[in-house]
């Protein structure tokens, strides 16, 4: 068993626009906060803000791919994961379901490459519509 990698998106499926999020949500972060149940989410020092009221373990490093082991959930903003690939059996996807300029895209082939396990549509603090999406390997 791999990793679980999780991450927003745009339609495009960017990531980052001028060196910054293209969102924050807090019922994203609740739904992660749940999804994880306990365990430990790892992260880069970028995405520390949105976790620093989590009641979970938080592991932030720059090397958190690199450092992940099996069954572990790492949150991914501003990091290419393609390189990672073939250690991630999971991922979570969170789309914003808008179009947004973007400059940084997620780089893996998600949808051909991982089988789409569940949908759930909600509403969150800044859109109206997040669809998370599960895919898995």
């Amino acid at each position: 068993m791999s990793m679980t990698v999780i991450v927003c998106l745009d339609n495009a499926n960017g990531m980052m626009f001028n060196h910054r999020r293209q969102s924050r949500d807090a019922n994203v972060v609740k739904d992660i906060l749940n999804t994880i149940k306990g365990t430990s989410l790892l992260i880069a020092p970028y995405s520390e803000p949105l976790f620093s009221q989590a009641e979970c373990s938080v592991s932030i490093s720059d090397s958190f791919l690199t450092d992940a082991d099996a069954n572990d959930y790492c949150f991914v903003e501003n990091t290419s994961v393609a390189k990672f690939k073939e250690k991630i059996s999971k991922l979570i996807i969170y789309k914003w379901n808008r179009d947004y300029p973007s400059d940084f895209y997620f780089d893996i082939d998600y949808a051909n490459d991982y089988k789409l396990e569940t949908t759930l549509d909600f509403v969150g603090t800044s859109h109206e519509k997040i669809t998370k999406e599960v895919y898995v390997r």
